[in-house]
């Protein structure tokens, strides 16, 4: 029987080697957190915003449903108004916070406080989380001028509808501004050399996250800059910009149309014929 050889060492991993090992780990490790933390943000915060926003709901309903007139000082995070877009579907609804606080904006929209409320001359202003947390405002950029939104209070029902858009503008009255469902969407501009106090005012614009003007009274003007009796009634929506990313703001304004009183138990339903978009 051959006498058998002893396998030669083995030749002990050079430091260069060993570096590149631990800084793959590392990258291997690092990669992991990154995508538990992406998992616990658009899914695991889903879940909770929607156990609170379905409270919030419940809520509300029971308060209207009482006859009571829910938190008439707008306390700090509760709900005191539901936000509908027809475009997103009929399931598309949450209700509006007081407050645009961290714990506030978990449970759906917020509404800036100091800003109109529904239906008001000024800006009725609310900010919403686009990724997460309900997401409410994933899909703003979707939205189109003349587009619906729907603000319901325990008496009424507030219909506003986007801007026309920067590009949109100029050729509005021959151009889309023709669209029946635009008949009462303007342009907001005067005659004046620069448009007039609403000359900025437009459907859509990207703006830097301290550029808080946006949701001013006159929206990019002073507080001054109109007496609350020449004020439009406007909607403001933000939320972040772009997807999974805080680095700016997408703003999306919209014009007050229609006013419709809630009587005999008037549904969100029955508005949509009313408005035609039904």
């Amino acid at each position: 029987m051959a006498i058998q050889q002893a396998a030669p060492p083995k030749p002990s991993p050079g430091r260069g080697r060993k570096t590149v090992r631990a800084l793959g780990e590392l990258l291997m490790t690092a990669g992991l957190v990154i995508l538990l933390f992406v998992v616990y943000e658009v899914y695991v915060t889903d879940l909770v915003s929607a156990g609170k926003q379905a409270d919030a709901v419940s809520s509300l309903d029971d308060d209207w449903a009482k006859g009571r007139r829910p938190h008439p000082e707008l306390i700090n995070g509760q709900a005191f108004a539901k936000i509908y877009v027809p475009g997103f579907g009929a399931d598309y609804h949450f209700t509006i916070q007081q407050g645009t606080d961290y714990a506030s904006l978990e449970t759906g929209p917020g509404h800036y406080r100091g800003t109109a409320l529904p239906g008001e001359p000024g800006n009725f202003a609310i900010a919403g989380h686009r990724v997460g947390k309900g997401a409410p405002f994933n899909d703003l950029d979707l939205l189109n001028s003349c587009d619906a939104i729907v603000i319901e209070t325990q008496n009424d029902f507030f219909v506003y509808r986007v801007l026309p858009y920067a590009d949109e503008v100029a050729g509005w009255a021959t151009g889309k501004g023709r669209d029946p469902k635009c008949a009462a969407v303007g342009t907001l501009r005067t005659n004046a050399p620069d448009g007039g106090p609403y000359g900025r005012t437009v459907g859509r614009e990207v703006v830097n996250p301290d550029q808080v003007e946006v949701i001013a009274s006159v929206p990019d003007k002073p507080a001054d800059a109109l007496p609350p009796a020449q004020q439009v009634a406007l909607l403001t929506l933000t939320t972040c910009h772009p997807q999974f990313s805080d680095r700016q703001r997408l703003i999306v304004h919209a014009v007050l149309t229609n006013q419709y009183l809630k009587q005999n138990g008037a549904t969100y339903a029955q508005l949509l014929h009313s408005i035609g978009e039904g």
